[in-house]
Order: C-alpha cells, then structure tokens, then sequence
C-alpha cells in the first residue's frame, strides 16, 4: 500500500515553477560552496607558499653621492647575514625582471621607470623544521644594513587566514538561508496543494486513510522533484566551475594575484551534497506541513 500511496496524489500542473526556483537557488548554492572550496584551497596554498619564506627588502638610500654602489654594499651585507643565520637554508636575490613580474599586476608591464633605482628583494628560505629568531634577524641586519627590512609574512598569514574564513562563513550562512528559502517554498507549495486536493484528501481519510499514508503519497513526490531540479541547478553550477579553468582562452584570464575560480576535479563531487541536502529538506518539510495540515483538519 505505501508503494501505490506515491500515485495517488496528481501531480500539479502548476509545479512546474516550484522546481525552477528549487534549481535556482540550487544553483546559488553550489556557487556558495564552490566558492568557500575555492577560498579555503587558496588560503591553504598562499599559506604554505609563505609560511617557509622570509623576504629582506633593502631601499636605496636617499642621500649619499653614490646610491646604487651603497645599495650594492649593503645587499652583499644582507646575505652574508642570512646565509650565516642559523634555520636560514639558502638566501637569494631577486633579479630586476623578477621584481618587475611581482609589481606588474599592479602598475602594468611598462610602469617600471628605469631611471628610478629599484629596492633590492632577497629570498630567504627556511629549513623545515627550523624556528628562526626573527627579532636577532632584525636586530643584526639593523646594525649591519640600515636600509633594511625584514618581513616573515605572518602579518600577511594572519590576514590571508581571516578572509578565507570571512569567505567560508559567508557561503555557510548563504547555505543556510538558502536551505530556509527552500523549505518555505516546499512548505507553501505542499500547503497549496493539500487545498487544491482537499477532496480527495477527504476521501482518502474517510476511506481510513491514516495522515501518515497521505504525508507518503506527497513527501516522496517533492523528494523527487526537488532531487532532480536540484541535480540540475548544481550541475550548471559544476559547469561554470569547470568552464572558470578556460577563460584565458578566450582573453579573461584572471588576475595573477587572484585565485582561479575554477574546481579541481576531486572537488567537485563535494557539490553532490548541494542535491541531496536539497531533497532531503524538501521531503521532511514536505512530510511535516501535511501532517500539520492534515491532522489540524481531522
């Protein structure tokens, strides 16, 4: 009897715009999470990448008859500095076409004066496993090479960590009012359609019908629904994530210092749970307002 319960309740001809919604908002919320993948493996890159880094940056000096030769000077002092640190594994300098591809995102190929003397940037790897006393860096460099400046990038970490948990939380709290949004849109459609059907719902409970039988005969119909709308919304939601990783051939690659809004591929089974979620909300809030419903009539 609960497997001829799922036909006996038509489906609406009005139905139809209930799913679009379901497979837009599924859609959204396959963005939201895609997006807090996104954040979270780029946080964990820019991390990693920097977390073993120091960085020494020595600005040519603003007096003296001779800067470019004080400036030499004082970066051969710098890695004799590093390269004597104990933790520090190698030290490199940074060659002018280096540097112009670091500053290039931000004033254009050509914004580099070659008349304007260049601050020098070195390298400095950390062996892994090795806690470097930054304050005694910074102290000796002070004393040796005024000019310099010694950056660990925790500062830069700590920032880097804080927007992708911003971006993180704001896509969990955009799935939450997501999954809101389509619980109240089941719950009104399931309500609309118990008044469209009240007379065979009538019937069915005069017959002995128990509320339990008529909630099945409606809650695994919007399960249905829901699952196969849903299905459809994330999967343009997955092939706007897999089509993020071509742009560049068609011109719109993004920008160096940006993450690529693209999935990798064993990411995007984690949108799977978009569909389901969806389902699952629609078949217990759907089961939910017709027992309500049903049971405050009769």
């Amino acid at each position: 009897m609960s497997e001829r319960a799922t036909y006996i309740l038509p489906r609406d001809k009005g139905a139809a715009p209930l799913d679009f919604v379901i497979a837009v908002i599924t859609f959204l919320a396959a963005l939201a999470l895609g997006a807090s993948l996104v954040a979270t493996r780029a946080a964990h890159g820019w991390q990693s990448g920097l977390s073993d880094r120091i960085t020494v940056q020595i600005m040519p000096p603003e007096q003296g008859s001779d800067p470019r030769a004080s400036l030499e000077t004082e970066t051969k002092i710098v890695l004799r500095v590093l390269n004597a640190t104990p933790g520090i594994a190698h030290a490199t300098l940074l060659s002018d076409a280096e540097i112009n591809a670091l500053v290039e995102p931000w004033i254009g190929k050509d914004g580099v004066v070659a008349g304007i003397p260049m601050p020098r940037l070195i390298d400095a790897a950390v062996t892994p496993g090795s806690d470097v006393n930054i304050a005694k860096l910074t102290a000796d460099l002070g004393r040796a090479a005024p000019h310099a400046s010694v950056d660990d990038h925790r500062r830069w970490i700590a920032r880097l960590r804080g927007l992708a948990d911003a971006v993180r939380w704001s896509a969990y709290g955009i799935l939450l009012l997501i999954a809101g949004a389509t619980a109240a849109a089941v719950s009104f459609a399931t309500r609309a359609g118990l008044d469209a059907h009240h007379e065979m719902v009538a019937l069915l409970h005069q017959m002995g019908a128990l509320p339990s039988f008529i909630a099945r005969a409606v809650e695994w119909h919007y399960f249905v629904s829901a699952l196969l709308a849903a299905a459809l919304g994330t999967a343009f939601a997955a092939l706007f994530f897999l089509g993020a990783s071509g742009l560049e051939i068609f011109g719109l690659e993004a920008a160096t210092f940006l993450p690529p809004l693209s999935l990798k591929w064993t990411e995007i089974p984690w949108l799977a749970a978009v569909p389901a979620t969806t389902a699952l909300i629609a078949w217990a809030t759907a089961r939910f307002s017709v027992l309500s419903v049903v049971r405050a009539i009769y």
